[in-house]
């Protein structure tokens, strides 16, 4: 990870002048880059700067200008000006046509996911970045929209092949007519370099956000957790989340951190009670339009008193009453989507829908009426050795490390403005206001969205942005107090939809960023924050000054919302792919995070092969009495730690500009590191995607099929790491396939890998270099194969003069390739047993050593 952030005086006049000439031309209505045209027809009032003109001076750390001046010849920046100011400016950057690209734009306000083309026409509205493939110079050119002053920019598709670059500030008093920097442009004969070199160069320029190699991840990167969210949804409670925290410790995994999402906090809605909180809500959408009136938790965990689930008798809990809460508000649901289907053909006698949708709450209140506010805990532990001062949410936490010792990390869920529908005037300390939302044009691209409807619905109750510090320590200071170690801050680009009376979106969005990062550092050791729903560039380019970690993904769907029954299916997919291809530019700045995903699905498998190799955090959204233990042991060690990759999994060069969703051919191929070797995961992913003129994912089952492809070492970006570099120097591997559970041989020069993999499954192919003992025997160490990245359960790794010494994390079946049988094995100093066939596989039994932290060392002897 990152150096530490000291504090790195202003590096003054290091870009004199333009030492070598700029790959990029702007001349005669063309930009070429090294001579090939890139874009034709660029209109006169377009500019090109080169990044030396414009950057001079930075206050970012020596090594990072160092290295932006290094290849400053290989970028530069795209301005226009018009006649006419104006808060919203879109303008013609040129035409392409014929020339395949990547690009990530967004679906929906807070998502973004991945579209491939050849056209400027074939861009989507709202994209965050397009890559062109330039085969005649073997090489990339990398398009990226930027901020400049208080406007942001995004691309749209043009007519005839043209690309349209969108200025907006989020605010009709805000406005301009000339842009020197508003999209910067970048070549490189490496597509994952590309990104970093870029990204490098806009944080020297912006000087507002901080690359991930700066920065710290939170803790639990590298471990296992739960989430409440899919188990509970709106009902979660104390004893539902202690009753969970057990099962998988009773289920031989120990949690090293939870998530308390959404539910936990004093919300309430407009026209109610204003002092008391909304009751009996179950599903995302009924809180939508609430807001917080206290910065606490709300009555369920504030009524919990300490050591009531400490007893020898704690309370029961009915893991089937969250299921049947959740299920007949799935009912109330539908009949409220049936009368405004009604609605909208025109029927007029709504009665029979009222009294449908009347019926089926009377019955969801009639389920929460015999539950007591408190959960049933507010009468303590009668027992000497629990009694206790502290209730609440401090009772809580401290309740829940008593009991599981392992459990580092506590989370809870929070909104960018506090809860969905902000906070409410009045009930705090702070000056809310609630806001009318304005959505921007260009999301008219995006498809349907519940949370958008609802949030525009009731607006939203914004803090000042001058009380945006107060805001933030004022919760986080509580939380930490209480035994809160981080928050996932959910909900974050509503903030555009609120700039109007701000200054628009990019400075009331430094505000707030500025206020989230301050609390961060003073309250969650500057890393305890998981940022969700922020897939836009407002976000990354002025909010991760201190974030460093954030979901690279959508949501977690187990079904399709919209009813379609192959959804449950196509969506696991849809998901990888969004994870993948995102990871490509948000890594450079934080760390990817998966999301969680249900061990008890009918895709979970699909998704733990990703999650293994994937390079974060594993965690899982399971129901009480929901899991897959057997499952979660292929991922997770016994006390809650993963054997995580060393960088963040990456799609391999031959599906960048493919489509692994609906193109019938391609599988999603992603590749990591392990400390002493390659992975890469091959998912069939295709049967659903992204429908242009629908504006929605929709599934296409005539790519619900089993795809055929190869895999080779050379798909790994070895050179990606400097730790891994060596690695991909070997002349020989051994590979290892986890599903197949096959042993071979082969060298960057033999023929590839053929596989073909079944809708909805993988293949994770670990590869290692092949080292030679002594003159005759050939050695490599896979790892564990009952996990499913073997490779990353090797800690360390010695060659010596008679043999090799491995260090194993876990327990189970430690598999290495050698050409020669040993003389003797040690586990540990003691001589045991092994087994060795004539075709080069040895194995040997690991048991899990808890006094050892899980480490075994097996010594081979030749």
């Amino acid at each position: 990870m990152a150096p530490p952030n000291d504090p790195v005086n202003p590096i003054f006049g290091l870009f004199k002048s333009d030492s070598q000439k700029n790959s990029f031309d702007l001349s005669h209505g063309k930009l070429s880059v090294k001579g090939v045209p890139l874009l034709s027809e660029v209109p006169n009032n377009v500019s090109f700067k080169t990044f030396s003109s414009i950057c001079q001076s930075s206050d970012a750390p020596l090594p990072l200008f160092q290295r932006v001046q290094s290849v400053s010849n290989n970028g530069g920046f795209i301005g226009f000006a018009t006649e006419e100011p104006s808060d919203r400016l879109i303008n013609s950057l040129g035409k392409f046509s014929g020339r395949d690209f990547v690009s990530i734009f967004r679906f929906k306000t807070w998502w973004s996911t991945q579209w491939v083309g050849n056209s400027g026409s074939d861009l989507q509205m709202e994209t965050q970045w397009v890559l062109l493939d330039v085969p005649e110079l073997r090489s990339y050119v990398l398009i990226l929209p930027s901020i400049e002053g208080k406007f942001r920019s995004a691309l749209h598709p043009g007519s005839d092949g043209h690309v349209l670059i969108c200025a907006e500030s989020g605010s009709t008093q805000v406005k301009a007519s000339k842009f020197n920097t508003i999209a910067y442009v970048h070549v490189s004969e490496n597509p994952y370099t590309i990104m970093k070199e870029a990204y490098t160069a806009l944080r020297v320029h912006l000087n507002t956000f901080r690359l991930l190699e700066e920065k710290s991840a939170p803790p639990l990167v590298d471990k296992f957790g739960w989430c409440t969210w899919d188990a509970f949804y709106l009902t979660v409670e104390p004893a539902g989340v202690w009753h969970g925290v057990k099962e998988f410790t009773d289920g031989g995994i120990s949690p090293r951190f939870i998530i308390i999402d959404d539910g936990w906090q004093s919300i309430n809605s407009d026209g109610k009670d204003p002092d008391k909180d909304a009751k009996n809500l179950v599903l995302g959408g009924t809180q939508m339009t609430a807001r917080l009136h206290r910065l606490d938790e709300g009555e369920k965990f504030r009524n919990y008193k300490g050591g009531s689930l400490l007893g020898p008798n704690p309370p029961l809990f009915d893991a089937n009453k969250p299921k049947m809460l959740i299920s007949k508000a799935i009912e109330v649901e539908q009949a409220e989507k049936a009368r405004a289907k009604a609605v909208q053909s025109g029927t007029t006698d709504l009665s029979k829908f009222d009294a449908e949708m009347e019926r089926l709450k009377l019955e969801l209140n009639q389920m929460f009426g015999g539950e007591r506010k408190d959960g049933g805990l507010s009468q303590g532990c009668a027992s000497c050795c629990c009694k206790t001062e502290e209730n609440g949410m401090k009772g809580f936490t401290k309740d829940l490390r008593t009991k599981f010792k392992g459990l580092d990390d506590i989370y809870v869920w929070h909104a960018l403005c506090g809860a969905w529908g902000g906070v409410r005037p009045g009930k705090t300390h702070l000056n809310a206001k609630v806001i009318p939302c304005k959505v921007s044009p260009g999301l008219d691209g995006t498809m349907y969205d519940l949370a958008v409807v609802k949030v525009v619905e009731g607006g939203i109750g914004l803090v000042q942005p001058d009380q945006a510090e107060d805001f933030y320590d004022s919760m986080h200071s509580y939380l930490a107090k209480v035994g809160v170690t981080g928050v996932k801050v959910d909900v974050i680009h509503a903030l555009e939809y609120l700039s109007e009376e701000y200054g628009g979106r990019v400075e009331l969005a430094k505000a707030y960023y500025k206020g989230i990062s301050k609390s961060l550092s003073k309250n969650f050791n500057g890393n305890g924050l998981i940022s969700s729903m922020q897939q836009c560039n407002d976000f990354f380019f002025l909010g991760t000054e201190q974030i460093s970690m954030g979901r690279v993904g959508d949501d977690f769907w187990f079904q399709d919302p919209y009813g379609d029954p192959s959804g449950v299916y196509w969506l696991q997919g849809v998901h990888m792919i969004h994870c993948a291809y995102n990871s490509l530019w948000m890594g450079q700045i934080i760390q990817p995070d998966w999301d969680m995903f249900q061990s008890d699905h009918v895709c979970a498998k699909f998704h733990a092969g990703s999650r293994a190799i994937c390079g974060g955090p594993v965690y899982v959204s399971d129901s009480v009495g929901g899991h897959d233990f057997e499952l979660l042991k292929k991922l997770v060690y016994p006390d809650g730690t993963i054997p995580k990759c060393q960088h963040f999994a990456l799609p391999t060069r031959d599906c960048l500009f493919n489509n692994p969703l609906f193109d019938n051919k391609t599988i999603l191929k992603i590749w990591n590191f392990n400390k002493y070797g390659g992975v890469i995961g091959a998912f069939n992913c295709q049967g659903a995607g992204w429908d242009p003129k629908e504006q929605m994912i929709k599934g296409k089952k005539d790519c619900y099929r089993p795809m055929s492809g190869f895999v080779h070492v050379t798909d790994i970006e070895w050179d990606q790491k400097v730790e891994s570099t060596k690695l991909g120097e070997a002349g020989e591997y051994a590979v290892y396939l986890n599903q197949a559970e096959k042993l071979i041989l082969t060298t960057p020069k033999s023929d590839p890998i053929q596989m073909t993999v079944m809708p909805s499954t993988f293949e994770i192919f670990t590869f290692v270099p092949v080292m030679n003992l002594g003159r005759t025997t050939k050695f490599a160490p896979i790892g564990l194969t009952n996990m499913f990245n073997s490779g990353g359960a090797i800690e360390g790794l010695d060659y010596i003069e008679t043999g090799v010494k491995i260090q194993v994390k876990g327990g189970g079946n430690l598999l290495a390739f050698s050409s020669g049988y040993p003389k003797k094995c040690w586990l540990n100093g003691a001589d045991v047993g092994f087994n060795w066939s004539g075709d080069g596989k040895l194995t040997v039994g690991l048991p899990w050593v808890e006094e050892a932290g899980g480490i075994s060392e097996v010594t081979f002897l030749f």
